[in-house]
């Protein structure tokens, strides 16, 4: 089964309030006969766009190849919510790194998130970018590491805009329950992720990149040039850049076996009152809790709330998004048992072993970044800039990223989803638990 055509239908976004709420590009020819350039870049997510982007800034001559529609995977059905840090925290890479190593890929998260906010400001301003990220502890026993962290971002990295949040904030805060405390960070922030991808597209096009959309690659040669082959088109280019994520399949088996593509899901309610609202987000802040599969939520522009939650493990999406996102937004907010869901949808990412990105140099002139494991906005934008400074010569961020260990999935692209489904169910009931 084909992850690109699974779920759904080829050519078009899948229905979302984020793709009903966008102005998509007019659709980009096919790619079709003998091309060349300097760098071929494969995949049209924040990656490919950041990368194709900043390539042509630097003066490259840039294809980007897109196998459906331009930000049609994560980047354009996601969360919208653009974290501090890395994926990990600074106490893991600290251990894994070392001291120094972990410092200068804090300052790179940090960047990402500038990134992302002058970018937007730049090339999507209607993507509405909103300061701070509430992180809720489902659990009591969570609060005091919060705290914790906090205190150390302020003491051992000079960040002091991470607020811990007590019991009693958080309820101010958050209308549920559920959460126990936790911390507001407002170096954080959220966005409409597709309207940013697609202002990320016009910016690369006025910048002289030739985009072509429904140009699936069949093919990677690698040599000097580089050979790529779609079903209409052979490209020759002098660089070639993997920005596929989740959608990479059997491609490149090396970048597969440490990049596993999982499902997640959100619904969108009907526009709520100004006052229903305030009574369950005060402000204008997106959330992320601490359970292992994740419960992430924040308001629409049009006062929907955008809940995600659910994962799955298989290709298929299940037959009712919105029930499956149902289960945990009731879950936390009891109150909205019977609200209206008018939109649903799933997207397809990419994991890896220890939720860090995978960023590879797979020969000299081709090379890889994926598997954001959920924290894709941010860095799959320094990615492509990471991308694009490593084909100028400038490599040594590139390779920073690239250092940090990122195993095969056991078994291989072949056995990994059951062994991760086993992992999976092991940790959601530990969060049930």
């Amino acid at each position: 089964m084909d992850l690109l055509t699974a779920n759904d239908r080829p050519g078009e976004y899948p229905r979302s309030w984020y793709a009903e709420t966008a102005q998509p590009l007019p659709l980009q020819p096919r790619a079709e006969g003998a091309l060349s350039c300097d760098v071929c870049v494969v995949g049209g997510g924040f990656t490919g766009l950041s990368a194709a982007l900043h390539l042509a800034e630097r003066g490259y001559d840039v294809i980007l190849l897109e196998a459906q529609r331009l930000g049609f995977g994560a980047s354009g059905r996601n969360g919208g919510q653009v974290g501090t840090g890395q994926r990990q925290d600074q106490d893991w890479l600290e251990r894994t790194v070392g001291k120094i190593r972990a410092r200068a890929l804090w300052d790179m998260a940090l960047e990402s998130v500038a990134l992302v906010r002058d970018l937007a400001t730049r090339h999507a301003p209607d993507a509405g970018w909103a300061d701070g990220i509430i992180h809720a502890a489902h659990k009591p026993g969570f609060v005091s590491e919060y705290h914790a962290y906090a205190e150390k971002l302020a003491r051992d990295y000079g960040y002091d805009r991470v607020r811990p949040l007590s019991r009693e904030e958080m309820r101010a805060m958050v209308g549920s329950p559920a959460y126990h405390g936790g911390e507001i960070d407002m170096g954080s922030g959220h966005l409409h992720p597709l309207r940013y991808a697609l202002g990320l597209a016009r910016a690369a096009q006025e910048a002289g990149v030739r985009m072509f959309e429904q140009s699936r690659v069949t093919a990677l040669m690698p040599g000097d040039p580089a050979r790529v082959s779609t079903d209409g088109a052979h490209i020759t280019a002098r660089f070639l850049a993997l920005a596929c994520n989740g959608y990479l399949g059997r491609l490149q088996p090396r970048v597969a076996s440490r990049v596993m593509p999982i499902n997640n899901f959100i619904a969108a309610t009907r526009p709520m009152s100004d006052a229903e609202r305030a009574s369950i987000i005060k402000g204008d802040h997106a959330v992320a809790d601490s359970k292992f599969v994740i419960n992430y939520f924040r308001f629409s522009s049009d006062n929907r709330l955008l809940f995600g939650g659910g994962e799955s493990y298989g290709y298929r999406f299940p037959p009712d998004i919105a029930a499956t996102v149902r289960k945990p937004m009731t879950a936390i907010f009891p109150q909205l048992r019977d609200i209206e869901i008018t939109h649903a949808w799933g997207g397809t990412l990419g994991i890896t072993v220890n939720r860090m990105p995978h960023f590879e140099r797979l020969t000299g002139n081709v090379l890889s970044a994926s598997g954001y494991s959920g924290h894709g906005v941010a860095m799959a934008t320094l990615g492509g800039k990471l991308l694009s400074e490593a084909i100028a010569g400038q490599a040594e961020r590139f390779d920073l990223m690239a250092s940090v260990p990122t195993l095969p999935f056991p078994g291989g692209a072949m056995l990994r989803t059951p062994l991760l489904v086993a992992a999976m169910l092991w940790f959601s009931l530990r969060d049930r638990l």
